[in-house]
């Protein structure tokens, strides 16, 4: 028999591997490899998922949820008491996906058991047209409750930067330190240099004002709907629907597939009705939605173009170019982000995405998290290379 390791350790290889492993992993312990009964009810959770094995004359998986209501709500509870929030996601979005398990959106009692997520979001929103009408009115609160969780952790950061960016440029006579115009105070004061002291002594300091001014830039939001954008979508309407409280903005939020639908005035009211209001799946015209947005271009040098897509445009790629080249010419801020997501940058069109970085539009991945910092680069008016290799998103190395 092969040397004792630690029963800890064979437990988790246990767990992980599956009870095909039993016997194979039981030569390695004095005591064998059992499960305690939280440990069991473990294991099944996780086989009804990711245990592909079968008798072979029936070809029947050994484990599964089934058609069972009881069966399936038990499942809900066992994998959010035996795994953390962030594993509960992974296993619920593995289970609709692997085992077509749709039932846990179809059934109020199922849906209202399972962890919100932004990945649920975007499968819910796939599905909008197949649920049950006995369902819309939980499916809405699980929407809202992703909702309301993102606009807690951005919604603050968005406001603070957007207003802080268009505000910098007048003075206010209210001494704040957090509000001090270094470059302003400095260039007004360096007629006051003293050279002994090797240092300026500033006879006045600037500060900027805290006063918000009304629709000073106009910023449009632009979403590919295709089913792989599924993430970006949902945080693209929620802070869309957050610049849209902004008075300093006129906001427009747009979503595409082969055709445009204009989703701002819904994204003014609410943000779950516009999430509702998008389908994902089907083609893409990226160029036919950005000859749409042309029309919200009033003052190009105070209008700022976030196009959310992976770039595979299914209309015409050389107009597609043309256009976007003529608005980056004209002054129009203009950012393409291949993903605004946490999970990272998808797959994407790396020839096209090299033609417009060619015109001085980067092409990037975006987390949430540094949605607030990009947005504040824009408007200010950094150098958008510059700002997009600072706020890219670098997924984590597997």
């Amino acid at each position: 028999m092969a040397n004792p390791i630690d029963a800890d350790q064979l437990r988790r290889w246990r767990l992980i591997l599956g009870k095909d492993s039993q016997d194979s992993l039981s030569q390695y312990s004095d005591c064998g490899c059992g499960l305690s009964g939280d440990d069991q009810l473990m294991d099944e959770a996780l086989a009804a998922i990711y245990d592909e094995t079968g008798d072979a004359s029936s070809s029947q998986r050994q484990a599964g949820l089934g058609g069972s209501a009881p069966r399936l709500a038990k499942w809900l509870g066992d994998i959010r008491t035996y795994f953390q929030e962030d594993v509960v996601t992974v296993i619920q979005q593995d289970a609709i996906e692997r085992r077509g398990m749709k039932q846990l959106l179809f059934e109020p009692e199922m849906l209202k058991n399972v962890q919100p997520n932004v990945q649920l979001v975007g499968t819910l929103m796939s599905l909008k047209g197949q649920i049950p009408e006995r369902t819309k009115e939980t499916a809405r609160m699980v929407v809202r409750a992703v909702v309301d969780e993102i606009k807690l952790k951005l919604e603050q950061k968005i406001r603070q930067a957007v207003l802080g960016a268009l505000n910098r440029n007048e003075h206010s006579p209210i001494p704040n330190a957090s509000c001090i115009d270094w470059k302003w105070t400095i260039g007004r004061n360096l007629k006051n240099y003293n050279r002994d002291l090797n240092t300026i002594i500033p006879e006045r300091v600037y500060f900027y004002s805290r006063a918000q001014r009304s629709n000073n830039w106009t910023v449009i939001v632009d979403m590919d709907q295709s089913g792989s954008m599924a993430d970006s979508v949902v945080y693209g309407a929620v802070t869309g629907s957050i610049f849209a409280s902004l008075p300093a903005l006129e906001t427009h939020v747009i979503a595409f597939d082969t055709e445009v639908v204009n989703l701002t005035e819904q994204c003014g009211e609410d943000p779950v009705d516009m999430l509702f209001g998008v389908q994902l799946g089907g083609g893409t015209d990226i160029n036919k939605s950005v000859g749409y947005c042309e029309q919200f271009i009033k003052e190009p040098r105070r209008t700022l173009f976030i196009l959310i897509t992976d770039l595979f445009e299914g209309g015409n790629e050389a107009q597609l170019v043309r256009r976007l080249g003529e608005m980056a010419a004209a002054g129009v801020r203009t950012l393409c982000l291949l993903a605004l997501s946490d999970s990272g940058v998808p797959c994407y069109d790396e020839s096209l995405a090299r033609k417009l970085a060619a015109l001085g539009i980067p092409c990037f991945g975006c987390t949430p998290q540094k949605l607030p910092e990009l947005l504040e680069g824009a408007l200010r008016g950094a150098d958008l290379k510059v700002l997009a290799d600072r706020v890219a998103h670098k997924p984590k190395p597997s």
